[in-house]
């Protein structure tokens, strides 16, 4: 899982998203963050947490300051870690960019609208904010087992098929709910948003990220995306980049799309992206005065403020705090694709740093 998850661009095809030719500038901290926790009743450190967990590389920024970075496994500053669905925020942020440069018209259109080849399908018939909201309302089975609607979905994007893309997608036909009214994780829903942002801008994904996001924000590496045996890109995951490039994306996110100078993306965007949920919700997960929900391809923290985490299975994270500037990126091989004691664990690290940062 090591070699997999930092070489996952040797092992499939992929699109190059180059770096740009004045990286945005990070400094590091005078002194190493010395961050404790409490975990089930006990004190910790951040380097219990490496000893006790199998990260591959934590770092921690504030602003444009490195407060925290390590790794493990012999992984390196110049490895390009695995997103798995951390992807879905980038795609979820490009989808807004080609709304504010009228690309994509309105996010109430629906996805056959920008890509014809859906049209008569149930995903076709469904709105981009039900996409954004992974609440198309489409049957879909996502439980990790192998045998689900996911791996599916994967054995026709990537199997020896002459399988469009659209195909793939349009195999999950059977609508369960109304577009907007019930909030369920599908890979397709991104998928299919993808596929409208490639229509709509007449672009490759990664060609649109490298241009819109990756070069404008300052990246120092170059990173890469996976792609079907079509060449359109996973939109679900499979993105590629090093920890610091992913902590830009981060800190850009934290300053609501503002880096390196500049709006990279549009502000209200950022905002209606990633704001919390109410209990009662259709898109919050639990039913909590303050539950966790979902924003536009991104996890909504449970928060009386806007603190949000850009999630991937097996231990891949972006936290974002607006408030305090602050992002923790993770990556990691956990042998559970989803929350398990070190997700609690790495939560209880975060949540420490918020306080730490709030603090007079």
């Amino acid at each position: 899982m090591v070699g997999n998850y930092s070489h996952a661009d040797q092992l499939k095809p992929t699109h190059l998203v180059a770096a740009s030719g004045q990286p945005s500038s990070l400094s590091r901290a005078s002194q190493e963050l010395a961050l404790t926790y409490t975990f089930q009743g006990q004190r910790h450190t951040i380097q219990d947490y490496l000893d006790r967990n199998p990260t591959t590389g934590l770092l921690i920024a504030r602003d444009d300051t490195i407060l925290f970075e390590h790794y493990q496994y012999g992984r390196t500053d110049h490895d390009r870690f695995y997103s798995q669905s951390m992807a879905k925020t980038i795609t979820a942020m490009l989808i807004g960019i080609a709304i504010d440069e009228g690309a994509i018209h309105s996010i109430d259109d629906t996805a056959q609208t920008y890509v014809p080849e859906l049209t008569g399908t149930e995903l076709g018939r469904t709105p981009i904010r039900a996409l954004l909201h992974m609440s198309s309302g489409i049957q879909f089975s996502e439980d990790y087992s192998g045998s689900d609607d996911d791996a599916t979905l994967n054995r026709l994007l990537f199997g020896p098929s002459d399988v469009s893309t659209v195909q793939a997608v349009s195999r999950f036909n059977t609508r369960v709910s109304p577009p907007g009214t019930l909030w369920h994780y599908a890979n397709t829903d991104p998928e299919v948003l993808g596929l409208v942002l490639a229509h709509a801008t007449h672009m490759t994904m990664s060609a649109y990220l490298q241009s819109r996001i990756w070069q404008p924000m300052g990246a120092e590496a170059d990173a890469n995306w996976i792609v079907d045996h079509t060449g359109q890109e996973i939109a679900y995951c499979c993105f590629n980049a090093t920890l610091r490039d992913y902590a830009r994306f981060g800190l850009m996110l934290a300053h609501d799309g503002a880096w390196n100078g500049r709006q990279i993306v549009p502000r209200q965007w950022v905002l209606d992206a990633t704001q919390p949920v109410t209990a009662g919700s259709p898109l919050a997960v639990e039913q909590k005065p303050h539950p966790w929900g979902y924003g536009y391809q991104v996890w909504l923290m449970p928060a009386p403020r806007r603190t949000f985490v850009m999630e991937g299975i097996e231990g891949q994270r972006i936290f974002i705090d607006p408030a305090t500037h602050l992002v923790l990126v993770h990556t990691a091989v956990r042998l559970k694709p989803v929350r398990d004691v070190g997700e609690s664990e790495l939560i209880a690290v975060w949540r420490s740093l918020l306080r730490t940062a709030d603090a007079p």
